[in-house]
């Protein structure tokens, strides 16, 4: 499964997770980091389990504790959680009326789970999560002066050393005549053996890495001799997005070159889609139509026969593909529903159909371009052509292989 389509069903599961409403503080949500025993946890809530049957409310003193109880059960198969730590919601949601349904859901975050949360509220506790629900596309740091070089990868937001190293370049002499010539060139060599390490660690992590691109920084021009040098892998030096100055070169100079190449970034990932929408815009200009085509009907016609290379979709798309049955002469209606989902009735005997299937427009989408080899790309309606293709395209469009 690609990066973007595990971004679309993470988000997704959040805005699910965001509609629940319980009464009072019912809703149960428990982050657990991933070096974190489960006995530990489990001794916690066994804790807040006693704390929990002082509630005065009797109803709510009854769903909470039963809460707890079900996170434990499912905490018991676990000794040490995941890679990522585990997060578990559980709790009595609001339906129609007066009545309530328990809702459960355990996962493992895309990424690590930073401390141990325990919190009881009206609503799942989700900021965590979506503080990893930015984009997950990899790039190479690096920072490089004279006296030392660090090497790191940049995935979303989150800044990752991988190494530091240091020199060994004087940094001034006090010799002259030819003794100051033979000294210079000592450290021109030093300078040149320094950076063929450094390039060579480089070449060793970005290469191992599939990478949208690197970047480079350190104070002067020193970082302009490093890349313009024969140091760094003739594919990775293809990949070098922009140079910026930094006033460090270690692990804080990372976080200052991430912070300094955020609106780089941010223009690559629109100029991505731009360049995408711009292809489509243009098919749909020929008096032929070209290769492209829109809407729901004929783009899901040409995907399920082969014919799209790649499938442009808005990712903030929410329409569900709904089959109804009829119990009693078993009739099938499948349609695409927006918003709330209509009840049917069999239009041949009369009878109430019930809904045998409901599945997420875009997954569905994945799913037929997966078995046809089709490209799929989520544009965002944060750029101004994304707004147009979202409102004027209705989000769902095609680039053909052929007519």
């Amino acid at each position: 499964m690609d990066e973007a389509r595990r971004k679309y069903e993470f988000k997704r599961m959040l805005e699910e997770l965001e509609k629940y409403q319980g009464r009072g503080t019912e809703l149960i949500s428990v982050y657990i980091p991933p070096k974190r025993p489960i006995s530990d946890v489990i001794a916690y809530l066994r804790d807040e389990y006693g704390t929990s049957s002082n509630i005065k409310s009797k109803t709510t003193r009854k769903n909470v504790m039963s809460a707890i109880e079900s996170i434990m059960s499912r905490l018991k198969y676990f000794k040490m959680p995941p890679p990522n730590g585990l997060v578990v919601f559980v709790g009595h949601v609001q339906k129609r009326g007066d009545q309530t349904e328990m809702v459960s859901h355990l996962m493992e975050p895309p990424e690590p789970v930073q401390s141990f949360i325990y919190r009881c509220d009206s609503k799942f506790y989700l900021e965590p999560l979506k503080s990893m629900l930015g984009d997950k596309d990899v790039y190479g740091l690096l920072v490089i002066d004279r006296k030392e070089a660090t090497i790191g990868l940049l995935r979303g937001t989150r800044v990752i050393p991988v190494k530091h190293l240091e020199s060994m370049v004087p940094s001034k002499h006090h010799q002259g005549g030819q003794s100051s010539r033979r000294f210079e060139r000592l450290i021109e060599q030093a300078v040149h053996e320094f950076f063929k390490r450094v390039g060579d660690k480089a070449n060793e992590v970005f290469l191992n890495e599939k990478l949208s691109g690197i970047i480079v920084g350190g104070p002067g021009s020193t970082k302009e001799m490093f890349v313009n040098g024969d140091y760094l892998h003739h594919e990775l030096k293809k990949k070098i997005v922009d140079l910026f100055d930094t006033g460090y070169t270690d692990e804080y100079g990372l976080h200052e070159l991430a912070n300094k190449a955020a609106k780089t970034i941010e223009q690559l990932e629109l100029y991505k889609e731009r360049k995408l929408l711009s292809q489509f815009f243009r098919e749909i200009r020929k008096p032929d139509g070209g290769l492209a085509i829109y809407g729901e009907k004929e783009v899901r016609q040409a995907l399920e026969s082969g014919a799209v290379d790649t499938l442009l979709i808005s990712d903030g798309l929410r329409k569900y593909r709904v089959t109804w049955k009829c119990p009693q002469c078993g009739k099938e209606i499948v349609e695409t529903v927006k918003g709330q989902i209509p009840e049917k009735v069999c239009p041949d005997c009369g009878v109430s159909m019930e809904i045998v299937d409901k599945k997420d427009l875009i997954e569905e989408y994945y799913e037929i371009a997966e078995q046809n080899g089709t490209r799929v790309e989520l544009i965002s309606d944060e750029s101004e052509e994304g707004k147009i293709f979202a409102t004027a395209f209705g989000g769902i469009a095609a680039i053909l292989r052929y007519r």
